[in-house]
Order: C-alpha cells, then structure tokens, then sequence
C-alpha cells in the first residue's frame, strides 16, 4: 500500500502537517471578513456549532478513509467501490483547480512580505496600491512564481523530510505570531477628526456579542451557508488533502484524539485570526471599514498599519510574515494532494511529479494572472455574485459547486452504502474508543447531505 512507503513519523508531525493545511488563507483572511459581514458574534456562534458537528464529521470521514484504504484521494473512493470512482476524480480535480488561484493569491502576500521589509508602510495604503499591482502584467507573475516555487521545492522534499519539517517548525512559530498581534490589537486606542475614541476592546466586543439586529430567516440562511463555504477551507475537507494525509498515517494513531486537536486548533486560530484583524480594523476605520469584504487583508489593513506610525511598518511586516507562512502551509498540502494522485496515475517518483506540477500551476496561474488585465471581463454568476476575472469563475466552481457534489457524494456512500460503521471501525482499530461515533452517524447520514443541498441549490441560484 502506498502507506507504507511513506509516512508521518508520529502522530504530532501528522497533527501539525493537518493543522497546516486548515490553517491558511481561509483562516487568516476569509474567517474575520465573514465574521465581519454576519455579525461578528453570531456568525462565530454558528461557526463553532457547525465545526464541532459538521466539520467534525467530513474531517472524520476523510482522514478515516484515507487511512484504511492506503490510499490518496484520486484512487481511495474506488478502493472502497469501484461505483464511487467518480467521487476520486472530483477530489483530485478540486485542489489541481484550486492550487492555480492560490499561488496567485500566495504570490501577492509575498509582494506584500517584500514591500514591508524594504519599503516605507504608507507605500501599501495608497489608494490603488492593490489594484495597480495586481493589474501589473509582470509583477504578480514574478512573485506567484516565488511562491509556487518554495511550495514545490516543499512538496519535492517529501512528507517527512519535506512537509512534516516544514509543519513543526512553522506552526508553533505561526500560533505565536497570531496571539502577539491579535493582543496587540486589543491594545490599540484612536481618536479620529471627529474627536471620536475608539478602542481595540470595543472591536473586540464588536468582534464577539452576537448581533440580532435586523435577523431574518435569509439572513440566518446567508450565515448558514457562509460558515458551512469557510469549513470547507478551514478545515480542508471535500478536496481530498485530508484523504491523502490521512493515507499516511499509521496504524497504531489514535485518530479520534488527532482530528480533535485538529479541530480545536484550528477553531482557536481563526477565532484568533478575527481577534486581531477586526478590533484593529474598527479601531481605525470604524463599522465602515470592516465592510470592506475580501479587500480587509490587502487594503483596509495596510491603511490601518501606517495610521499605527512607527510601530505599523513591523507590524504589518509581522503580519503578512505570518499569513505567508499560513498560505505555504496550505499550498503544500493541495500540492501534495496533485502530486500523490500524478504519482500512483503514471507511476512516477515523487521529483518528477513535483517538478512536472510546479510546471503546469505555473502556467496556469501565470493565465489566472492576466485575468486583471489582458483577459479581464465581468460577469454575473448564478449565485448573484458577479465575477470579475477568471480566479473568481475558478473558485465558484470549485468551492460552490464541486465540494458540495463531493461532500453530498461521501454522506451516501459513507452514510447509507457502506454504513457509517465502515468509518468507526478504523477508528477504533488502534485500540482507542471512538466516543463521538453516534454525533458522527447522525451528522453523516442526515445533516450533511442537507445542508449540502441547500448550499448547492443556493450556488445554483435557485434558493
């Protein structure tokens, strides 16, 4: 079996690796935008229900089917029924899609990591500094090409000398970085023209009470699927990474205390991820500016750096030192998810799959690129949103449409076909009792395929 030729040395290396991959842009940058949007507190409410029920149970059943199949996400689906074959195809579609956006998203973080470091902290908050970049037909590629390069070179490594090595250096370094800046934040005190103070607690209080104003059944409905979407990345179900970890895990792994230290740390982070962008963005820019949506981490923040003064240049440098850290850790493990389905595919050594990958996402996210310019266009998606360049067409399809065809597809076969039965006992087989099997079995069989049609038929527009 595939295991057995690689693997995590122990379950801490697993754990970290895992922790990495939920750990990223989803975390850092779309959690605090969203909870920013849908009421701070109650979103974090319906957040914390659906990640202890829900995403316990996709993050269950994907490192658990890895781990008894041996196998990675493209081939496992069809070692448990040849029928269901289909559903390995999807998962291993879905980061091979994902990976060319993400380079070019981690490439504009390491633009920013740079610019922090040699560059003066009011040079970002220009109005037009992140449109003129990303427009620019040379600049993105460069640095998307520095990214995906240190991710491949990660991946080339291998899993213990490459991706565990990388996880348990980075993520107790990353864990810190977040607490110092999400404490600083609550420090923060600014007195706008206005003769208005506004303070970091406040933010925080903002950040954490629940907000019932003007609720209604939409709205409730519109928070729903935005906590179920941001699961999806946060915790790196539904596109086969946590199959493939899962894959490389031994047999003697107490699986049911991993993916609860998954699960915890990975709540606490993006938590921590609100806690020290939103009282921050507040503190200096008000209610206004956390509407700023997915423009908070790249334009609204570094505005809010430079009106720190002197201290914002570190801080800001910090900051998106620590989301390029986040974005790596994540990048890896979507490549590492391609790389082990090319390898079983063509029967290759790991080297050749990485560099023939980092080859291809390169070429794709070099098309993705010239999407702000050259290939610009507008056009309105099914779900209402309107699309700008290909990146938002590209991550519609694969997170409102594929990951909902994945996840309904893995509560039937899990659910209904093979019996939730098939999850619990691997894993117990290690000897280590299952204790929220009956959570799991309930949330398999009847939540799950729910909640995935309703976000499906939201995608589709149709709700």
């Amino acid at each position: 079996m595939e295991n057995k030729k690689t693997s995590f040395s122990g379950s801490l290396g697993f754990i970290l690796a895992a922790a990495g991959s939920a750990v990223g842009l989803g975390n850092l940058w779309r959690f605090p935008y969203l909870a920013a949007k849908d009421g701070g507190g109650l979103f974090i409410l319906v957040y914390i229900i659906l990640a202890l029920t829900f995403g316990f149970t996709l993050l269950t059943a994907d490192i658990a089917i890895g781990r008894r199949t041996g196998k990675n996400a493209l081939e496992a689906y069809g070692a448990i029924s040849k029928k269901w074959k289909f559903v390995g195809v999807l998962s291993f579609i879905v980061p091979f899609v994902i990976l060319g956006y993400y380079s070019v998203i981690g490439g504009w973080i390491t633009k920013y990591v740079v610019d922090y470091v040699v560059t003066d902290a009011s040079v970002m908050a220009q109005d037009g500094y992140f449109t003129s970049f990303i427009s620019s037909p040379v600049s993105p590629i460069v640095f998307m090409f520095i990214f995906l390069a240190i991710t491949s070179v990660i991946v080339y490594l291998g899993v213990e000398k490459g991706i565990e090595k990388f996880s348990k250096i980075i993520m107790p370094g990353l864990l810190l970085l977040i607490i110092a800046i999400a404490v600083f934040s609550l420090t923060l005190s600014y007195t706008d023209e206005n003769g208005i103070t506004r303070t970091g607690l406040e933010g925080m209080k903002i950040y954490f009470v629940p907000n019932f104003e003007g609720l209604t059944f939409s709205k409730v409905l519109e928070i729903i699927v935005d906590a179920v979407s941001q699961l999806f990345f946060s915790l790196s179900v539904a596109m086969g990474i946590m199959i493939t970890y899962g894959s490389y895990v031994k047999k003697d792994i107490n699986l049911t205390k991993s993916v609860t230290q998954i699960e915890i740390f990975d709540t606490i982070v993006a938590v921590l991820a609100g806690l020290m962008i939103v009282p921050a963005i507040y503190v200096f820019a008000g209610l206004e500016g956390m509407n700023a949506g997915a423009g908070l981490m790249f334009i609204s923040l570094p505005k809010v750096f430079n009106s720190m003064g002197a201290i914002g240049g570190v801080v800001g440098a910090l900051f998106f030192l620590m989301v390029i850290f986040a974005a790596l850790t994540s990048s890896v493990s979507i490549m590492e998810t391609v790389v082990a389905g090319v390898m079983s595919l063509f029967k290759t050594t790991r080297k050749k799959a990485a560099f023939t990958m980092f080859v291809i996402f390169a070429l794709i996210a070099v098309v993705i690129c010239m999407g702000y310019n050259v290939l610009y266009f507008e056009a309105d998606l099914p779900n209402g949103a309107k699309a700008q360049q290909l990146l938002d067409v590209i991550d519609y399809v694969a997170t409102s449409l594929l990951m909902p065809v994945i996840t309904i597809s893995t509560a039937i076969l899990i659910g209904w076909i093979t019996k939730p039965k098939w999850v619990i006992e691997e894993m117990e087989s290690s000897g280590h009792k299952f204790t929220r099997k009956y959570l799991f079995s309930f949330v398999i069989k009847y939540c799950t395929p729910v909640l995935m049609v309703v976000l499906l038929l939201k995608a589709l527009g149709i709700l």
